[in-house]
């Protein structure tokens, strides 16, 4: 069975479409190993008002986002690297009929694991004090 259709933005010509998805292909099949993250909400408590039934899933995204860190934590761990990719966020039932998932699998991040032909330099950092607030009594 084809893919389904991809849905783009109408700003992008062609070739920048075509680039994106090839690029995307290569990243997917060229990884040893694929995880899918996904949320599911079925084992949640059910709120019969909208605030609580909101946090009740931000605390089930919350989880699987902790989850998918643990994750990558434990790949660096054994000399892995990792690769967090939030594309079957925008894509979500497309992943589910492509991979045969119930619907109630919300998928959330893919990671992409193996070990790295490179190791990347380290990217610059904010100081702590630009991204931290310490309060004190």
């Amino acid at each position: 069975m084809p893919p389904p259709p991809i849905t783009v933005s109408p700003d992008l010509p062609p070739e920048k479409i075509v680039k994106l998805v090839n690029r995307s292909r290569e990243r997917l099949t060229g990884a040893p190993v694929v995880i899918l993250l996904c949320v599911d909400m079925t084992e949640m408590d059910a709120y019969p008002d909208m605030r609580r039934r909101k946090a009740e899933y931000i605390i089930a995204t919350q989880s699987a986002a902790n989850a998918g860190m643990q994750l990558l934590l434990a790949a660096h761990a054994e000399g892995l690297g990792g690769v967090w990719v939030c594309s079957p966020m925008f894509a979500q039932e497309t992943v589910q009929k492509t991979l045969g998932i119930p619907e109630s699998w919300e998928p959330q991040a893919i990671f992409l694991l193996g070990y790295p032909d490179e190791t990347p330099s380290l990217r610059e950092r904010k100081p702590l004090e630009e991204v931290v607030k310490l309060i004190r009594p």
